[in-house]
């Protein structure tokens, strides 16, 4: 069992992807997707993947998609950050991937959250944590216990926007820019201030969303 001293830091995590460059680094998890060749053999990729996960007692999310499974870790017990057991099983499940003929297509995992400009976020959390049947995340954040929907969170600021709700999409630095630079060709507004943090996108009728990026995001330590 993972605890608060099994976290692995920043440099420690991009240290351990330089070995699997199947995976990224995202909000307290690595994550990828494996294309494989057949359906069929992208459900004996996720018993594979099953199989690690009951021999180290260490299980991962998983989502099948036809001849895709989108895979994440991360260590529960340990906040919800990552530790040397996601490491050691991402690797374990690299070397299934590969056995099976998948191919790695890390850049398809996205993640999608909800922000919410409030001045006093403990005022409302309590509404929103109640009626998604949610709980506390790990940044203060509130997060669907089954992991099928978007996390919410709370911007705290003197100067709510008018559009208060917005989404943060989430993409690994990696392969951020091809998708920044599509959506300007679409004519939004881009504010670049944060780049590679994020890039705020505002559309022609004044919604925001944010392209978010691993860059800053670290550990709880």
């Amino acid at each position: 069992m993972a605890g608060k001293d099994d976290i692995l830091t920043r440099p420690a995590i991009d240290g351990a992807l330089a070995e699997l460059p199947d995976w990224r680094y995202r909000l307290g998890g690595l994550v990828t997707v494996y294309k494989c060749p057949t359906s069929a053999a992208a459900l004996e990729l996720i018993a594979a993947v099953g199989r690690i996960a009951e021999q180290q007692n260490h299980h991962p999310d998983l989502d099948w998609r036809y001849n895709r499974v989108f895979v994440r870790y991360t260590s529960h017990d340990a906040g919800s950050e990552v530790t040397q057991r996601d490491v050691r099983a991402a690797s374990e499940a690299a070397q299934a991937a590969a056995e099976a003929g998948a191919v790695a297509e890390p850049g398809l995992y996205r993640t999608v959250e909800v922000g919410i400009d409030t001045t006093d976020p403990e005022e409302i959390s309590d509404v929103w944590r109640v009626a998604l049947g949610y709980r506390k995340g790990r940044s203060g954040d509130l997060e669907d216990p089954y992991g099928r929907g978007p996390n919410v969170w709370f911007q705290a600021t003197e100067t709510p926007n008018p559009n208060r709700i917005h989404l943060d999409v989430h993409r690994s630095q990696a392969e951020s820019e091809p998708t920044i630079e599509k959506t300007a060709a679409t004519g939004a507004l881009m504010d670049r201030d944060h780049a590679p943090k994020w890039v705020v996108v505002t559309d022609s009728q004044g919604n925001r969303l944010c392209l978010c990026t691993e860059a800053g995001h670290e550990p709880n330590l």
